[in-house]
Parts: C-alpha cells; structure tokens; sequence
C-alpha cells in the first residue's frame, strides 16, 4: 500500500479521484495545507505527512482563454508551481506522476508518440509544457500526456472535424492506479475519434459544428494519441 498526496483535488478528476475506491492510502490537501506557489509551506507539508507518491493535479485550465488574458496566473499555476513540487519531491525523493495533456504535441497529423517533437498551439498547452520541463529534470518521476474529458460532455456544441483520443475521467482513473511504479512519459486516451463522435455517446442531444483556420486557430485539429505504449503496460498487468 503506498500513501499518496493529491494536489489540485477539488478539480473536475480530483473529485472523480476521491470516489475511486483503492487500496492505497489518499490524501487530498487543501490549498491552505499544500500551497504550491509557497515552496516553503509545501516542504513542510511534505515533511509532516511523508508520502510515497505526490499526484499533482493542480493548476490552471479553464477557461481556456484565460492564459491568454492573464499569462501571470498561466505561469504561476502551471510552470512555477509545478516546479516547486518537482524541487521538493526531489529533495525527499518522492515519486511524482504530473497530469500534462495531448496539446503539447503540435495537432496535425495524430496518432502522436511519446517520442514525437512538441510544438503547442496555444497558450494552455504551453504552461503545460512549461511544467513538464520541470518533471522532466527529475527522474523519479510519470508525464502524463492526457485527453480527458467529463462524463456526460459537458458542451453544447462538438467539432466534427477535429480528432482526439478522449477518456472520461472515470476510465483515467482505473488506469491511474496500474501504473502508479511507471516512469518516463505516457500517453492517457482512448481510440482517435472526432470529438463529436465521442460527445454523442454520453451527450445525446450535443451539436456539430466544425472547425476553421480563422475563428478556431487554437485549437489543433488532430492531436489523437498513439497509446501503444500504454496498452502494452495494461496487458502486462
């Protein structure tokens, strides 16, 4: 049984996460307990509570717009802080599993590999790179690349035009747990689909529109996951 630290819990998954039951011990701090821009307080939480695992959720995603509009809050929440967890894992030597997402590949051709270039479209998917480079310097460490969604689509509106490899939250996290020992980079998802292909099944009554160049520009057309990898490691298991 391992103990694990949540950040991020209050979140859409950390709220899927707290209903999951396992046979690891969880824990969800609050942001007063485990503040990430404060690496002081972190360290301290961390020290107290001496965890195996840190799951570290927590961050900026939408809307999306708003690493746009307000690029300080994109950089605090997603790069900086995602360093000072990385620096005091590291100094305790606790193995840290970072949800990133699919956006860090560039989005036009699909079936992305783990080993492929990155090369964001937007804003988001940048502080979420910014954040891996961190990760990356430690190696006791999981990059998560995920595509994720909630259960039902939450949106009135679907691209049929734009391709992904969508997971309900409920999915990423049965997966979660079988590869809690893994390290490296991983890509999370499920078959390539259009998103409204994947929409209708849990949103009957969602719309199709499509995607354009001039009025979508940040959003990349194809950023569907080659998940080989992944289904090796859960056939293994």
């Amino acid at each position: 049984m391992k103990k694990i630290i949540v950040t991020g819990g209050t979140g859409r998954f950390g709220s899927i996460l707290k209903k999951y039951k396992t046979k690891h011990e969880i824990i969800f701090p609050t942001k007063n307990q485990l503040d990430i821009l404060n690496i002081k307080k972190a360290r301290n939480y961390l020290n107290k509570l001496k965890p195996n695992i840190l799951i570290h959720l927590a961050g900026l995603s939408r809307p999306m717009k708003v690493h746009n509009t307000n690029i300080q809050k994109s950089i605090d929440l997603n790069i900086i802080g995602t360093a000072n967890i990385t620096k005091v894992c590291a100094e305790k030597n606790i193995k840290l599993i970072y949800f990133s997402t699919n956006y860090v590949y560039q989005g036009s051709k699909g079936n992305y590999k783990e080993s492929d270039s990155l090369l964001p479209v937007n804003n988001y998917a940048w502080s979420k790179l910014g954040g891996e480079s961190s990760v990356q310097l430690y190696k006791n460490s999981l990059i998560l690349r995920l595509s994720m969604m909630e259960k039902p689509f939450v949106h009135k509106q679907a691209f049929a035009n734009v391709k992904s490899s969508f997971l309900y939250h409920d999915e990423v996290a049965k997966i979660l747990f079988k590869i809690l020992n893994k390290k490296g980079v991983l890509n999370i998802g499920g078959v390539s689909r259009s998103v409204y292909e994947f929409a209708k099944k849990s949103n009957s009554v969602v719309k199709k529109i499509y995607l354009t160049k001039k009025i979508n520009a940040e959003i990349p057309k194809n950023s569907s996951l080659n998940i080989s990898k992944l289904k090796n490691i859960l056939k293994k298991k």
